[in-house]
């Protein structure tokens, strides 16, 4: 009897140490990849950042034209109005 109970402990014990083992790899996967991802949400914080820029110049851009031809009367000149000036 005593042999047996200590067969199903030093089974219990070597199960134990392989879903120990088991759970230390799949926290080490886990947190490679949460790496990962922190980095790309990095990346992608600072590629927001570019388009919010470029957004509001374009969007500037944009507005200047419109108040210079609605308010100003201003328009880009026509082909035949443009001169050339050569040195």
């Amino acid at each position: 009897m005593s042999r047996f109970l200590l067969a199903v402990l030093i089974l219990a014990c070597v199960g134990s140490a392989i879903g120990v083992v088991h759970a230390r790899h799949r926290h080490r996967l886990l947190f490679v990849e949460l790496s990962r991802l922190e980095k790309a949400r990095d990346e992608l914080n600072i590629e927001f950042g570019r388009l919010q820029l470029e957004q509001a110049t374009v969007a500037e851009s944009n507005r200047i034209d419109q108040v210079a031809r609605l308010r100003l009367g201003m328009k880009f000149p026509e082909a035949g109005d443009v001169v050339v000036i050569r040195p």
